[in-house]
Order: C-alpha cells, then sequence, then structure tokens
C-alpha cells in the first residue's frame, strides 16, 4: 500500500542516526571503535549530521537526513543531493523522490532530508549530498542498498535471532530498534526461510561476513561471529551421542521448548545444564526418556530462560543456546498533538497493548530518561505512560515520540510565551547634568528582564540601581554624568520584544574666562597671529558664535574654530581695524552664555608727513612736521630725524636722543649742495616707516631779481607781463617765480629805467599776489582785472633758500585792450566744395582772430540760418557749425561775417550734401543680332546732387531669373551685350551710380531678348556626381588652457567630415559620460566642452575624438587650473 507524502518512513528502514549508538549501527567486521575514530577524523565543516549508508528491501522507504548548523550563515545553505558522480536528483523528485527541508529556530539548525518511498532495485549504488555557503563547500558520500523482501524464515531465524535485546545476557549489545520493529513481519515467519544464512557464513570467505550480514539484515555482527567461531569448532564425533542438539533454539515469551538428544548408550548417566548449573525436575523444567531418547521441556518461557543449554553423558557434552522472543507491544491510544503556554503543566499520554511494558520515550529522536534530576518525568499506570514537564519551557517546543518493541507514536509541543502586554512604557527624557535619571516601566507578566544602554548590557552597581518589583521594572541612576546619554531598553527575558526610550543629558553652556586680563582684554601686536582658546563647557556641545559688531566670524583671515571643550579666535594677521569688542556666544538646548573680549591691536606708529623746510642758511636749515595720524595705539615718545644728499642714496642720522619736538634744526651742512631730510616716529612698539622726504634744498641765499620785467599784452580784464630769469641763481637752483600786483589809481609816473625799488611808497598787504603757487615759466597773465585801472607789478624769483629781492615794472599799466582788426582764417579744405553724403554728420570749425571780443554771423545763400536745423557755436577765438544728420536741403552757400567795432571780414563756404541717384528712365533693347543686344537708355531724374559717374548693366536669363553683372562704372547711355547663349531668352536692368554709389532701384526691359538659334542642336555636357565624402579632419585644433579655478571654462575646436562624425570627449584618455560636470555642445562642426566651475583636480590632458564610417581623427590639449 503506497505511503502518503506525510507519512514517515518506518523506523526499520531509516538510515543510522547520528545520536544511536556507534557500535551497534558498524557494517564492518571489526570493532565498532575504529569506526568512530574514522569518522570524528573526517568531521564536517558545515554538516553537523551526515547523512550514513543505508539498507531497505525492495518496496520499502528510507529517508536520509543531512543537518547543517546556522549560528555563521546569514541565510539558507544551498544543499544539493546527487546519485553517482553527475545525476542531481533536484530534477527527478516526484512519487517516490521527495526532498524536504526545514529550520528549527531555537537551535538555529537546518534539516534537509531525501525521502526514498517504495524502492526498487535500480535505486541502489553511492550517493552523494553537497552543501555550500559563499566561499564554502562540504560533501559526504553514501551507500544505498536495495534487497528483495525475504519469503520465509526457518525455525531458528539468524537474522531475528541477531537483532540484540536488552536483556544481559553474553553476547547482548546496544539497543537497536530496528530488530525490535521486525514483528510487522511475524506473519512471514511460520514459513521456512529459502537460505540458510548459517550455511552461507561457514562456507563463506570472512571479508564477505559483512555483506552477508547487511544482505540478510543481521546488524549484531559481534553476537554472530562469537556464535560462528563455537559452531565452526571442529567437533569430533561423539561416542555417547548418536544425536545431539540443534545449535540453536527459538520461543516465544510464555512459549514451550523442547530439547531432544538421542544417547548411543541408554545406560549413560544424563545431566542437562543450564548457563552451567544443573537443572533439576520441577514444573518448569520436565524430563522423558523415549528409548534412546533424552527429552527436556520448558514450559512458560520468560526472559530468564534465554541462556546456554548444555547436556552432559559420561565425559562428552553437547550444548545449544536458547532464545526466548518478547512478542511485540502495540501502540493502542497514540500521543495527540498539543499547546501550551510557558510555565505550564503539560502530559503526554499513551496506551500500549500490555501492562508495564517496557516503553521507550524521545524527544526530536533523543531518548528521554526518568532520572531523578530531570525535567522530564515519566509516570507509568498499567497499560498507560505518561511524560510529565511540570512547568514547561520554551525550549520544550519539540515533537515527542514514544515507541515500543511492536509501535510507535509521536505529536508536536508547542510551547509558547504568554502575550505581553505593555502597561507603561518607557518615556524619553532630557535631564540636567547631576539630576537623577529614573525610568520605570510595567509588564503584564511577572517576569525577570534585562537593561541595555546603546545595546550594551547594564549590571547593578554603586551608580546603577536596578529594581524589581512585580510587573514593575524600575532603572535609577541618582547623580547623571553625560556618558549616561544614549538610548535604553528594557528586554523581558524570554520575549522577543523591547521597550526603548531616548535619556539626554544636558548642562547649560559657560565660558571660562579666568585666564583674561582686566577688562576682558587680549593685546595682539600688529602683523602678529593671535589664537585666543576659551575653554567653554555645555552638553550637548553648544553652539558658538563669534561677532564683532553685525557681522559675524566663521571663516576667512579672521575665523572661529570650536572643538568640544574650547573654542578658539583666530586673526591669521592681525591688523590694526581688527581692534576692537568680539562678542562669544554660546547656545544649547539648557541655556545660553555670552561675553564681550576686548582685543587691542597695537603698531608702530604711521610715518609722520614730509617734513617742511621753512627756513635755509648757509649750513642750517630749519625744518617742521605734523606728528603722525594714528599713534598706532600707543603713545608717541618721540621722533629720529635723518638726512642726505640729493644725488646719495645714504641717509645719516642727525639724532640719537629722542626730539619730543616737532621742529628741528639740522646743521653741519656743505654749502652749495642739495638736501633731504626725513622723519621717523617712535612708540613702545617700535620705530614707524620713514616719512617722505622733504623737497629737496640747498643751504645757500636767496637768487638776485629777474631781469627785463614787461607788459606782454594787455586785455579789458587781464595783463600779461613777461620777464628774464635772475642774473645769478646760484646752486640752490630755481624753484619759481611770485607775480604780485597793486592798484595805483591815477597816478602815472614815466620811468625809463627798470626798478628795483618801489616807485611809491606802498605797504607790503596792500600788494596782491596773483600766482598763489608758483610759476616756473617767464610769462604770466593776471586775470579778473577791472577795466580801466591801472595796477604796479612785480616778479620775485624762489627758490629753497626763500624768494629774492623783487623787479617792479617801472610805471603803472592801464588794464584796456588794444583793438586788433577782425581776420577770419579759412581753412584750406573750406575754400573748395565741402561734400558730404545724405546722413552724415557735418561739424566744421573755423578760427578767427580779432579784439576786443569780435561778433559772428551766419547767412545761408543770403538768408539767415535756421537754428532748429543747424548749430551754430561761437567763442573768442573760433565758431562752429554743426549738422547731427545732413540732407540734401542743407546744401548752399554759407557766409560767416566777423565784426569789431567798424572792423568786417567776410568768407563764404560752399556745402554739398549728395546722395544716391535715381534709376535711368527708360531702357530699350534697340536690337537683337547673333549673340549680341543693344541696349539704350536715358540718364536719371534725380541725379543725387552729383554727377553720374556711370553705369551698371546687368542681365537675367527669362527661366531662373537670377541676375547677373555684365558692365560697371559704363559712362554711356547705350551699350552692345555680347557673348549671350543662344536659345536662351534674357530680360536687362540699369543701374545709376554717382560717388554715393549705385541708386537703390534698376530700370528694367519691358520686352525680353530671344538669341535665336541657327539650326545647330545644342549638346548640353554631361557632369559626373561629386562625391562629398570626406573622412573626419579637424580644421581648428584644441590649444593648452590655463583655467581659473571656480569659473567657467571651455575647449573648442572645429571638424568637417561626411557623413557627420560622431564627437567623442575624453579626459586622460577616459570617455566622459553623463558627468553633470561637464557640458558638450557641437554646431555647424564647431565642437565645444564646457567645464563648469573646474578645480585643480579638472586638469589633465582632454582629447576630442570625432569618427564616421571612413575613419577617425583626434586632437587633444592640456588643461591646467590654478
Amino acid at each position: 500500500e503506497t505511503e502518503t507524502e506525510s507519512a514517515p518512513p518506518p523506523p526499520e528502514q531509516k538510515a543510522p542516526q547520528e545520536g544511536e549508538t556507534g557500535k551497534g549501527k558498524v557494517w564492518s567486521i571489526g570493532e565498532g571503535e575504529e569506526t568512530e575514530k574514522r569518522d570524528d577524523s573526517e568531521r564536517s565543516t558545515l554538516f553537523v549530521e551526515k547523512p550514513q549508508s543505508g539498507s531497505v528491501s525492495v518496496g520499502g522507504n528510507i529517508t536520509f537526513i543531512a543537518k547543517v548548523e546556522a549560528k555563521d550563515l546569514l541565510r539558507k545553505p544551498n544543499v544539493k543531493w546527487f546519485k553517482g558522480k553527475w545525476m542531481d536528483l533536484a530534477s527527478k523528485a516526484g512519487k517516490h523522490l521527495q526532498l524536504k527541508e526545514s529550520f528549527e529556530r531555537h537551535t538555529k539548525i537546518h534539516t534537509f532530508e531525501m525521502h526514498i518511498i517504495q524502492a526498487k532495485e535500480n535505486y541502489a549504488g553511492n550517493y552523494r549530498c553537497e552543501v555550500s555557503y559563499k566561499d564554502k563547500f562540504d560533501s559526504c558520500s553514501f551507500d544505498l542498498e536495495v534487497t528483495e523482501s525475504s519469503q520465509a524464515a526457518p525455525s531458528i531465524d539468524i537474522r531475528s535471532a541477531f537483532k540484540r535485546s536488552g536483556d544481559g545476557q553474553d553476547d547482548a549489545g546496544e539497543l537497536d530498534f530496528s530488530g525490535l520493529l521486525k514483528r510487522r513481519e511475524i506473519k512471514q515467519q511460520e514459513e521456512e526461510p529459502e537460505v540458510d544464512v548459517w550455511e552461507l557464513l561457514k562456507n563463506a570467505n570472512p571479508s564477505e561476513y559483512e555483506k552477508i550480514a547487511f544482505q540478510y539484515g543481521i546488524t549484531d555482527l559481534r553476537g554472530m561471529l562469537k556464535r560462528l567461531k563455537r559452531m565452526r569448532r571442529e567437533v569430533k564425533k561423539s561416542a555417547a551421542f548418536a544425536k545431539g542438539l540443534d545449535p540453536a533454539y527459538q520461543v516465544d515469551k510464555g512459549g514451550k521448548v523442547r530439547f531432544m538428544v538421542e544417547l548411543a548408550d541408554p545406560t549413560v548417566e544424563l545431566k542437562w545444564y543450564k548457563n552451567g548449573q544443573e537443572i533439576r525436575p520441577s514444573a518448569k523444567y520436565i524430563f522423558e526418556h523415549k528409548g534412546n531418547q533424552r527429552i527436556l521441556f520448558i514450559n512458560n518461557c520468560t526472559m530468564t530462560d534465554d541462556a546456554r543449554y548444555y547436556v552432559t553423558a559420561g565425559d562428552e557434552k553437547c550444548s545449544t543456546e536458547l532464545f526466548v522472543r518478547d512478542p511485540p507491544i502495540l501502540v493502542t491510544k497514540g500521543l495527540e498533538d498539543t499547546s501550551t503556554y510557558v510555565g505550564e503543566r503539560v502530559e503526554l499520554s499513551c496506551e500500549v497493548s500490555e501492562d508495564d511494558a517496557n516503553v521507550k520515550w524521545f524527544k526530536n529522536g533523543v531518548e528521554l530518561t526518568n532520572e531523578p534530576k530531570s525535567r522530564y518525568r515519566i509516570k507509568v499506570e498499567g497499560k498507560k505512560h505518561t511524560l510529565i514537564i511540570e512547568e514547561a519551557a520554551k525550549n520544550d517546543t519539540a515533537t515527542y515520540s514514544v515507541m515500543t518493541t511492536g509501535g510507535q507514536s509521536e505529536a508536536k509541543l508547542s510551547v509558547d510565551l504568554r502575550p505581553l502586554k505593555i502597561s507603561l512604557a518607557l518615556e524619553d527624557q532630557t535631564v540636567r547634568l547631576g539630576q537623577e535619571i529614573h525610568l520605570k516601566c510595567e509588564i503584564s507578566e511577572n517576569v525577570e528582564g534585562k537593561w541595555y544602554k546603546n545595546g550594551q548590557l547594564v549590571e547593578a552597581s554603586d551608580r546603577v540601581k536596578l529594581y524589581h518589583k512585580g510587573r514593575i521594572h524600575r532603572f535609577v541612576i541618582a547623580s547623571s554624568v553625560v556618558d549616561d546619554e544614549g538610548e535604553y531598553m528594557f528586554v523581558p527575558d524570554a520575549y522577543n520584544i523591547n521597550i526603548p526610550c531616548k535619556v539626554h543629558v544636558v548642562d547649560p553652556p559657560k565660558l571660562h574666562l579666568d585666564g583674561l586680563g582686566e577688562g576682558n582684554t587680549v593685546t595682539v601686536v600688529a602683523g602678529s597671529k593671535l589664537r585666543l582658546e576659551i575653554p567653554i563647557t555645555g552638553e550637548p556641545t553648544p553652539k558658538v558664535m563669534w561677532s564683532k559688531g553685525d557681522k559675524v566670524r566663521y571663516s576667512g583671515r579672521i575665523r572661529a574654530e570650536t572643538y568640544s571643550d574650547s573654542s578658539c579666535l583666530v586673526i591669521d594677521t592681525a591688523e590694526r581695524e581688527d581692534s576692537g569688542p568680539f562678542r562669544i556666544t554660546l547656545k544649547n538646548e539648557a541655556g545660553e552664555d555670552t561675553a564681550l573680549i576686548n582685543i587691542k591691536v597695537v603698531d608702530v606708529p604711521d610715518p609722520p608727513q614730509a617734513p617742511n623746510v621753512t627756513e635755509v642758511g648757509e649750513d642750517w636749515c630749519i625744518m617742521t612736521w605734523e606728528p603722525p595720524a594714528n599713534d598706532g595705539g600707543s603713545p608717541i615718545l618721540g621722533y629720529f630725524i635723518e638726512r642726505k644728499k640729493k644725488q646719495s642714496s645714504r641717509w645719516m642720522r642727525l639724532n640719537f636722543e629722542l626730539c619730543k619736538e616737532t621742529t628741528f634744526e639740522p646743521k653741519k651742512m656743505i654749502e652749495g649742495v642739495a638736501y633731504e631730510v626725513r622723519v621717523f616716529a617712535v612708540n613702545a612698539i617700535g620705530i614707524s616707516k620713514p616719512s617722505m622726504p622733504s623737497k629737496s634744498f640747498v643751504p645757500l641765499a636767496v637768487t638776485s631779481p629777474p631781469t627785463l620785467l614787461a607788459v606782454d599784452g594787455v586785455t579789458d580784464t587781464s595783463v600779461t607781463m613777461k620777464w628774464r630769469p635772475p642774473d645769478h641763481i646760484g646752486a640752490a637752483g630755481l624753484d619759481g617765480y611770485v607775480v604780485e600786483y597793486c592798484f595805483e589809481g591815477s597816478i602815472s609816473t614815466d620811468l625809463s629805467e627798470e626798478l628795483v625799488e618801489p616807485p611809491f611808497n606802498l605797504e607790503a598787504d596792500e600788494w596782491i599776489v596773483a600766482n598763489p603757487e608758483l610759476t616756473d615759466k617767464t610769462k604770466f597773465t593776471i586775470n579778473g582785472l577791472p577795466t580801466g585801472s591801472k595796477i604796479l607789478v612785480r616778479v620775485k624769483a624762489v627758490n629753497a633758500a626763500g624768494e629774492s629781492e623783487p623787479r617792479y615794472h617801472p610805471q603803472p599799466i592801464l588794464v584796456k585792450e588794444v583793438i586788433e582788426p577782425p581776420k577770419i582764417r579759412l581753412p584750406r579744405h573750406l575754400k573748395q566744395t565741402y561734400t558730404r553724403r545724405v546722413g552724415e554728420t557735418v561739424n566744421l570749425v573755423i578760427p578767427f582772430q580779432g579784439r576786443p571780443r569780435a561778433k559772428v554771423s551766419w547767412q545761408k545763400n543770403g538768408s539767415p540760418i535756421d537754428k532748429n536745423q543747424i548749430n551754430i557755436r561761437n567763442t573768442e577765438n573760433d565758431t562752429i557749425i554743426f549738422i547731427r544728420k545732413a540732407e540734401r536741403s542743407h546744401s548752399g552757400e554759407y557766409d560767416m561775417k566777423v565784426e569789431v567795432e567798424n572792423l568786417v571780414d567776410k568768407a563764404t563756404i560752399d556745402i554739398q550734401i549728395v546722395d544716391r541717384p535715381g534709376p535711368p528712365e527708360v531702357v530699350t533693347i534697340e536690337d537683337v543680332w547673333g549673340e549680341n543686344v543693344n541696349l539704350s537708355w536715358k540718364p536719371p531724374k534725380d541725379d543725387g546732387n552729383a554727377a553720374i559717374t556711370g553705369y551698371t548693366i546687368q542681365k537675367a536669363d527669362k527661366k531662373s531669373m537670377e541676375w547677373f553683372t555684365v558692365m560697371e562704372h559704363y559712362h554711356r547711355t547705350s551699350a552692345t551685350i555680347n557673348e549671350l547663349v543662344i536659345g536662351n531668352e534674357y530680360y536687362f536692368r540699369i543701374f545709376a551710380e554717382n560717388i554715393c554709389g549705385l541708386s537703390e532701384d534698376a530700370t528694367m526691359t519691358k520686352e525680353s531678348a530671344l538669341i535665336a538659334k541657327d539650326g545647330k542642336v545644342y549638346k548640353y555636357p554631361v557632369y559626373d556626381d561629386f562625391d562629398f565624402s570626406e573622412r573626419p579632419l579637424f580644421t581648428q585644433p584644441l590649444v593648452n588652457t590655463f583655467a581659473v579655478a571656480g569659473y567657467n571654462a571651455t575647449l573648442n575646436c572645429s571638424v568637417r567630415g561626411n557623413p557627420k562624425p560622431k564627437i567623442t570627449w575624453m579626459k586622460n584618455k577616459v570617455i566622459i559620460m553623463n558627468d553633470p560636470k561637464f557640458r558638450m555642445f557641437s554646431n555647424q562642426g564647431v565642437c565645444t566642452l564646457e567645464i563648469r566651475k573646474p578645480s585643480p583636480y579638472d586638469g589633465g590632458t582632454y582629447t576630442c575624438r570625432a569618427v564616421n564610417e571612413l575613419g577617425e581623427a583626434e586632437v587633444d590639449c592640456k588643461l591646467e587650473v590654478k
């Protein structure tokens, strides 16, 4: 009858399990200990349990099991089953082959099973199981033997006799349940076996014992070999026994067995023995005599009768072996699947066919024993057997089975945790540093639990107190520290849940300014680096902000650097402008702290201004200067003065003790040598840079007075004087002249000689300086004088030593201009016709002379000029006529007139504004002959205000009406057009031309001229199509480029080719693909690569590659980013 997929295979056909005793399951002739040693040496790296070789009868089922531990595996391993070397059994799964897999979460073991159902003879062979996980691999081979089912068994079945039982006889071994479960074939045991196994073993080679035992299901090889050894002993032919005992007898428990020997001599005394003890007649042991036969009956056999028996006749002995077989115990009521909660009492019960039967309990295939310290208690009440678990635990979840000699039953026990409810969850807390942290939660069950911080187990200590009372769990830290911050979690034991919360420990920020001076002032010397470190505290780490005024400092020359325990104000190179209060502000969620820190930058003072030499002597001078505008933040202590010769570069210090005043008198200078002086300011920081040198001076006397003072010109408001330099200037040179004047009134003195002394007694303050600044010229104009007044003039020469004696004009000067006749100075190009095109600008400047101020007037063609169209601007010396956009109406004669009192001067300017002419009037085809056409036309009505300089003649084929120029700059009004194409019909048009160019329009012939054919047939030439295909060629290569970091850069080149080439850009021979930093353009053969805001890392060799079907080309360049 075919078994379903869910039905477990019979136990007798299971492959040996790892938990079973190795001695009882070895298949070799040798001792079992050697096999165990071999298995240990071949222990796997992935397999926890390997599939073992097995045997099954035809039509039976067998299961092979492999187990893999999953503790170190992140996913399920890959397992394959093979038959032979290559056949993958995954493709053969079906009715007779099933592959199953399962995973036990508690033990973390993957179990893989291969079920063979209704085995056939061809299923026998070598099998292999392979397991792999990433780079790990393991393999295990095993054998399957399929035997034919036995038809009958002899009265003494060696195969069942050597299936070991649990009694303590000499040949008893470990428990083998397969022998116990063979009772399923009990109906066939009445038949005689087809093969005498004893005869096979007696006649077989010892190397074939294992094969014969495996073939006939004998598992107790040790007992079989001992019995076979005794049977093989050569027994001498007995003189006392005509027929001895059989080698072995078999009887069921409670049955009756008969031992019979036949004596050769009936008079011989006969004795029976059991295990060396003589047997006496009783109700159990009955002796009979029938002739020469001596018979022993053993009634109501029990397991104690299973022993060795022998009978003695005189000195001879004949022995045999009695096997008492216990009838199979059946399971009449099986186990039932049970579900319960942790801590509950569990009872799994079954009933068997006999009272006080031997029943074994198993958990997941491992036998359970009824030991005092075991969690499992086995209770037997007659036929009822019960497995009791007083307080079930989670790991009690398993498959429990009960096994008897004639059956088995199994059930699944599921132990679950009671559903846990969180009555009071942990709450997130924010506490100040030093305050208590108190976490409390309540759950529905009174179970223990563990506390975790950031995933790490927290144990109770002097600081940390853990409390558990009933369903309430508390976590207390009396005084919090910063390290107590984190994520806390309570995990109840045996439950896969957690109760989390977050604890945030905060500390108000605080600035520690103990190290600063009075008033929190920090002094730094200009040019040096300031690194001011301020210790800070606070949790979480406060946010620090430095500011000066309204400007926050984060980066640059003045920047802030913040660390977990301090903040630094860094000024790379201190400057004077950095002085002032800086505010530091700390903020976190616990509070805020702020303070002002005064930064004082001190420096050497600024240099004083250039000193002034106020007085010069022969070997001395007096110099003064102004203090520096900035004393560098420290008071000025004094000054150092240096001098040098003007032609020298060596300065000499004049004082070695500080000069406290701003006046100094250098002495002991060489007369006639030019000197310069400069000043240094000194404060506590150091010496300033030198001031600008003073003007050079020569320690000499002043020059002699200027000479030949005379009047150069007089106007109504000004007087121009001229003079000659002094006769004696000296080594000090001449700096310039000062011109002074004063009003004389109506007094006039006629002096013919030049005067040094003033002709009149005038006070010094009555002289007016005409030039506030010295003039180095020997001519000067005194302006702003009242007309008709008289003035006296004097001139002084000035050098470094001072002013010379003045030179006076000998007589007063009348301020009244001398009349100058008008005269127009007409430029040469205006003496001819002045020509301009329409739209151009006319700007003419005509200078003239005449004093006093001349009057200028203009007329056009005898009429006044319209000033709305023509702008006229007059000055004292010229007049300007300006036309912004000339028109033809502006052409004409312009008359200019200049008047000075009764004197007049005139000039005429001819202005001609020209434009392009109009088209010729009528164009006529006069005659057509051969390939020639004669044209005539009339000049245009409008010549554009300029002479016609020529004509341009064009022709057009009637078919295309494309115009081609035939003649240019042609002067006549008739022309002959030659070399026209026979058979074509032409139109003609003519443009007029003057100095402005061709007319805007042309006059076209109304009729066309047909060039008639002369009977000849024109044969059009045949042209081959031009091949425009071309491989790529760069007409403009890339050029090496220097780019500025942060500013977009472009690389350009141009390429041609047909078909249009495909453009590819590369950087350092690597193709640029979908990089947003680069943009590529290609327009009309111009290829552009734009690099957005490049950095120095974008530098390198850039290549542009053009490819089409005819070939490819490349150009490259280097880009350097600075």
